[in-house]
């Protein structure tokens, strides 16, 4: 059965409280306090990362990446099952005490980016990506992510016999979508059982971001970044010359008045306290100066931050594009494709985990703002309560405004930020775990 995110907008505190209850978690209650990582899992876990980045893999395509995780986590005596959504890696732990199960993912895939870190362990990787050659480069940190897992799954494994209940580890493929052509990703490790047999009671991810300094983590409870969908629209009016517009319709006009109005209904036609976004990325249509033509198409992308507003979002875009066509005897034909949904962090198991999230950051836990990219995550949180939250990795020494952002090929990861991550995705289950054992009747 789907898991339903509870609006909190709607009597937010109340809101929380029956989540928290119907995630049958005991708050307050939690396992020891994960301790700073002996210095050799440390090296480890830096020596997994850079191994990664200097080998990177493209979605769908982690072959490598893959089988040194099952490798691992064989070694710690964890159930696995490999070639999940193509080459996706779950893992088992099972406690030595009964209890719930809970579950902890990490992206493996890269980009098609050539570096430019000038780091020694920089990517020289080079492949075939949509018929052009390109460079390969881990320039979101999932490099980082899958170490930490790795580190975690580590820890976790040395505490199997007291542990109260399984965790189950998802090393996902495809994060930044599957090649044209192909399935992957979050969705389709969902339609081939991963998170079933055992059925987890709650998911946990973490993301590295360079908007936070190493040792901060940040966190939002419901809405914490945006449902993604790609928007084509196609502008049909009648050629003609240029110097006689009258004689046809010109749908370079005609999209024009699309663009301006369909950017305009984020801030003017829904709530603005629910942030949403239309950008177009691509306008294209005609092939000589004086030919006004046939056809115009535009390219574009649609984020919204409330799964509530989504429907009423689409429909106005779409009856807007129409409207406008209509009424310059153009015509206007929408397409949404599926995307990501929201990645919505359950407010009641939010509430629930904060202390383990002061536990392992102290001071350096905040409440970020929403983030309008898209993630992957999504799809696991919409299927049960979900947990995303951000590890900073920009060197403090680097201001923020000059840190290069995830996706860049200067995109650089402070690894002193590493332990930090290993520690709060191991405290997470644990406690998560302690608390729904508490609770047990």
């Amino acid at each position: 059965m789907r898991h339903r995110p509870v609006n909190p907008l709607l009597h937010p505190a109340r809101a929380t409280f029956l989540a928290v209850l119907a995630l049958g978690l005991a708050p307050g209650a939690s396992a020891e306090t994960v301790p700073a990582l002996p210095e050799a899992l440390v090296e480890r876990v830096v020596e997994w990362r850079r191994d990664f980045h200097q080998n990177p893999e493209l979605s769908n395509r982690e072959t490598r990446t893959a089988a040194r995780v099952a490798a691992h986590l064989e070694s710690l005596g964890i159930e696995i099952r490999t070639g999940v959504a193509h080459t996706g890696v779950v893992g088992v732990l099972r406690g030595g005490l009964p209890g719930a199960t809970v579950a902890l993912r990490a992206d493996m895939d890269a980009l098609p980016v050539t570096e430019e870190t000038g780091l020694p362990f920089a990517s020289k990787v080079r492949t075939t990506y949509a018929g052009r050659e390109v460079g390969v480069m881990h320039a979101c940190g999932h490099d980082a992510h899958t170490a930490i897992l790795m580190g975690a799954a580590e820890l976790l494994a040395e505490r199997r016999a007291t542990l109260p209940g399984q965790v189950v580890f998802l090393f996902q493929p495809a994060e930044e979508g599957a090649p044209a052509g192909e399935r992957g990703g979050a969705r389709l490790m969902i339609e081939e059982g991963a998170l079933e047999d055992p059925r987890p009671a709650a998911v946990f991810g973490l993301h590295v971001v360079p908007q936070y300094a190493a040792g901060e983590l940040a966190y939002r409870s419901g809405g914490a970044m945006a449902g993604s969908n790609r928007l084509e629209i196609t502008v049909r009016g009648r050629q003609t010359h240029a110097a006689y517009p009258w004689m046809g319709v010109d749908p370079i006009a005609v999209a024009s008045r699309i663009v301006l109005a369909l950017q305009a209904i984020p801030g003017r036609r829904m709530d603005a306290r629910l942030p949403s976004i239309v950008s177009f990325g691509s306008i294209h249509g005609g092939v000589r100066h004086n030919i006004i033509p046939d056809e115009v198409e535009l390219l574009g992308t649609i984020r919204h931050l409330e799964p509530s507003m989504r429907d009423e979002l689409f429909e106005r875009i779409e009856r807007t594009a129409i409207k406008i066509a209509e009424s310059q005897e153009a015509l206007a034909s929408v397409s949404i494709p599926d995307g990501y949904p929201v990645t919505y962090n359950d407010p009641g198991l939010t509430a629930a985990m904060l202390p383990s999230l002061r536990a392992v950051a102290g001071d350096g836990l905040v409440e970020g703002l929403p983030r309008t990219g898209a993630e992957d995550f999504a799809f696991f949180a919409r299927e049960i309560p979900g947990l995303y939250v951000w590890l900073g990795i920009r060197s403090p020494d680097v201001a923020e405004g000059d840190a290069a952002p995830n996706h860049s090929p200067r995109f650089v990861v402070d690894e002193s930020a590493l332990p930090l991550g290993v520690r709060t995705l191991t405290q997470l289950a644990l406690d998560f775990l302690a608390q729904r054992a508490m609770n047990a009747p």
